[in-house]
């Protein structure tokens, strides 16, 4: 797996990229801004980019734009954003543009490898990760409320893991449920919220995104 590591902080480059190496990863750039950034997939193209959402020089939303940047020029290349805090507009704005090989996680998640090594792993073959405090703020949000509300509380917890990026054996072993009973609760979930049935969309993330679409129609 070759990864691209974008953050200010020489720090953080250097530590994280000795453990994700550590760990089988290969490096293939490690860089301090956003043009940098994409000068460095351009050259390298690698599997996935791990980027620090707030970067020079404004240390706004320079990260965010280069994901997005990536997705237009790279679309097999994914990218993992990293943030200090839950901010639900700069994570959606991104996985509501591709929502696959995309992911969002809080910046302490690079403490825990066990975690940013599957995010990495899994964004790489396809998938979408979503931080869970996250989702527990989407859900909270008064704007998903007249749809949650027609949800059972086991289908709030399907939900949940849907958003965290599980499969269907995944939800059934957190929740100790059959894999028919997962099916049945996932069906159920998409048809009350009626999502797209468009193949080029991921239902499973939307489900918990959709509510996006009605805030910023």
């Amino acid at each position: 797996m070759r990864v691209v590591i974008a953050d200010d902080s020489a720090l953080i480059r250097d530590g994280v990229g000795q453990l994700l190496a550590a760990r089988g990863h290969e490096i293939a750039g490690a860089v301090a801004d956003a043009d940098a950034l994409l000068a460095a997939v351009d050259a390298t193209r690698p599997d996935v980019a791990l980027i620090d959402i707030r970067m020079p020089p404004s240390f706004t939303s320079e990260g965010i734009i280069a994901a997005g940047t990536i997705q237009q020029r790279h679309p097999d290349v994914g990218v993992v954003l990293l943030s200090q805090h839950v901010d639900a507009d700069y994570a959606l704005s991104l996985i509501r543009v591709r929502p696959t090989r995309s992911g969002y996680l809080l910046k302490d998640r690079i403490t825990h490898m066990d975690t940013l090594t599957e995010a990495i792993d899994r964004v790489a073959r396809g998938e979408t990760i979503i931080e869970p405090e996250l989702v527990q703020l989407l859900v909270r949000r008064p704007a998903t409320k007249s749809r949650l509300d027609e949800l059972t509380p086991r289908e709030h917890e399907v939900l949940s893991l849907i958003a965290e990026g599980l499969t269907d054996r995944g939800i059934g072993e957190r929740l100790w449920l059959t894999p028919k009973t997962v099916e049945t609760h996932i069906r159920h979930i998409l048809a009350k919220l009626s999502l797209p049935t468009d193949a080029s969309y991921n239902r499973r993330v939307l489900a918990v995104l959709a509510y996006l679409r009605n805030d910023h129609a």
